[in-house]
């Protein structure tokens, strides 16, 4: 009499989860949720570099003082609205972008009644949760590359370029320019690592998806009103926001660096423990429908 083979729990293979990511990025990407956001986030500069114009009458920098930072230099070199840019949508398009993408994550899934069905494939909660948190931070780079390519291209129509004034005083050639533009492009994406490990645990509370982007949106919006409390100086350290516009010491020669790790550091751990919440509450999560 022979004897029955034992059987195993199916493990997902690699290519298989690199298909369920790749699924998820198209599906995200494809949304006309998403396709809003990325339009507007691609307006934003726009609607800077002609204000500047216009203010500026075609290049009188004396005429360009206020607004978001580095905006004075735009009128000498259009490579500057790549950096007024991202620092004008980093407070608040930016995180309020990823927040509303991070909280229909989930949510999203569960309120449509498509988030069982993910779970009978083999990829189990883990996977799925952690192809979830990887589409997110695919969103952010997106974002952020968005908002830096539609400022090079507007800068590069309506105003000169050339060699590049660092805040040292300091004249750098355009090329590594571009590539100190690159590389604030990058820190301004890790900048939104925490809001998304944020807004994923929230996606993770409830069933509905515009509960969990309303409530991610109003807790960004409280942690930016916190920061700017001079009486909250002893937590402000600790807010995710907090090292946002550190960005701007790679505009420095040398470039300063504690502050970009500080920022890093703080982003990494609201991470870990919003992702292990959220984890902690997908794994036990009840989905019945």
């Amino acid at each position: 009499m022979s004897r029955a083979e034992p059987t195993y729990p199916a493990v997902p293979r690699p290519l298989w989860t690199f298909g369920l990511l790749r699924s998820e990025l198209v599906t995200t990407l494809r949304r006309w949720r998403t396709l809003v956001l990325l339009a507007v986030l691609a307006a934003v500069p726009v609607l800077i570099g002609i204000a500047v114009r216009v203010e500026t009458g075609g290049g009188d920098p004396d005429r360009g003082g206020g607004g978001p930072a580095f905006i004075a230099q735009v009128t000498n070199n259009g490579l500057f609205l790549v950096f007024t840019a991202l620092a004008a949508t980093l407070p608040f398009f930016l995180p309020m972008a990823v927040g509303v993408i991070a909280g229909d994550a989930v949510a999203g899934e569960a309120g449509g009644g498509t988030l069982r069905y993910l779970l009978v494939a083999p990829a189990g909660r883990t996977r799925l949760l952690l192809t979830k948190y990887a589409t997110v931070l695919a969103f952010c780079l997106l974002a952020t590359l968005v908002v830096a390519v539609s400022a090079l291209a507007v800068g590069a129509l309506l105003f000169p370029l050339g060699e590049v004034t660092t805040i040292s005083g300091t004249r750098i050639g355009f090329g590594e320019g571009l590539l100190r533009a690159l590389l604030i492009a990058l820190a301004v994406a890790a900048s939104l690592i925490g809001v998304a490990a944020l807004g994923l645990f929230v996606s993770t509370l409830t069933n509905s998806g515009i509960a969990a982007m309303a409530t991610t949106v109003g807790l960004l919006i409280t942690v930016q009103i916190l920061d700017q409390i001079p009486q909250l100086h002893a937590i402000q350290p600790y807010l995710f926001s907090h090292y946002w516009l550190s960005f701007a010491d790679l505009l420095r020669d040398p470039v300063l660096w504690d502050d970009l790790r500080r920022n890093l550091v703080l982003q990494g751990i609201y991470a870990a423990v919003f992702g292990t919440a959220a984890w902690a509450r997908f794994t036990a999560k009840d989905i019945t429908a």
